[in-house]
């Protein structure tokens, strides 16, 4: 089953797709384009790989880790389904990254890898945008390239684990403005699922609702304001998303009449 959670007239609700529309929790059959998409679950802990896909480490002139590269992310970076991400006016480089989005569903400690799978409720899809100008190098490559606001749709289905047979055959693409621009499958990954929850599971304890992003192969490609960013992921979705300046946030040069008023 796919679910959504969206705001639809003054209220929020849950949703599943039903022959193209949103069925409510209430009951009540409306449009996809009638209501504000959330993100389908609230993310807990967020633990996000970089350098996953060994294609997209040499893509940034990288080597591809020995060990999981793993950073958490803040709760503000993370909106829903046709949100709109801010590119600050002052980056020269923003891209986008198509991730498998794996959710936890109980709490998991000391887990083997062979049981890892009992301990997932399901999978969506994340776009974590990175910021390439603030890049540095393996110890210092995230606080100011990922931990933006807005910078992290996610969605638009939380899709249950029965629903994916098998996650670590799937394939992922990228649309910007209609155009293919990346493509790839969750099977090259570095650390596969089984591993990566084994792993943090070694050393602390994951929680129902924390949610691992699992990387992006290669094909990042910078946006800019206007773009239209498809990520696209088989058997859990389609997430799409904007990419708007600095002004839809409030955000940029002092106007001319303020500008006089500070200086008089």
């Amino acid at each position: 089953m796919r679910r959504a959670k969206v705001a639809y007239a003054g209220a929020i609700h849950g949703a599943v797709e039903k022959d193209g529309r949103l069925q409510l929790n209430d009951g009540r059959i409306v449009e996809e384009q009638a209501v504000v998409w959330l993100p389908p679950f609230e993310p807990k802990t967020v633990f996000a790989l970089g350098l996953n896909y060994a294609d997209h480490a040499a893509e940034l002139s990288f080597k591809a880790p020995e060990e999981p590269l793993v950073f958490l992310k803040g709760p503000n970076t993370f909106i829903g389904h046709r949100g709109q991400t801010r590119r600050p006016a002052d980056v020269e480089y923003m891209h986008y990254e198509c991730e498998l989005a794996v959710v936890i569903g109980r709490p998991a400690r000391n887990v083997k890898r062979e049981e890892a799978y009992e301990y997932v409720s399901g999978y969506t899809i994340a776009n974590d945008y990175a910021i390439r100008d603030y890049l540095e190098n393996y110890y210092r490559p995230n606080l100011r390239v990922k931990n933006r606001d807005t910078c992290t749709p996610i969605g638009p289905w939380f899709v249950d684990k029965k629903d994916i047979p098998d996650p670590m055959n799937l394939s992922l693409k990228t649309y910007v403005n209609g155009e293919v621009t990346q493509e790839g499958n969750t099977k090259d990954m570095v650390f596969d699922i089984p591993y990566l929850i084994e792993y943090l599971s070694s050393f602390m304890t994951l929680n129902e609702g924390d949610v691992i992003l699992t990387g992006t192969p290669k094909g990042s490609v910078d946006t800019k304001v206007g773009d239209e960013v498809i990520t696209e992921i088989e058997g859990i979705g389609r997430l799409i998303n904007t990419i708007v300046g600095d002004d839809l946030f409030g955000i940029g040069p002092v106007p001319q009449e303020e500008a006089s008023k500070q200086t008089t």
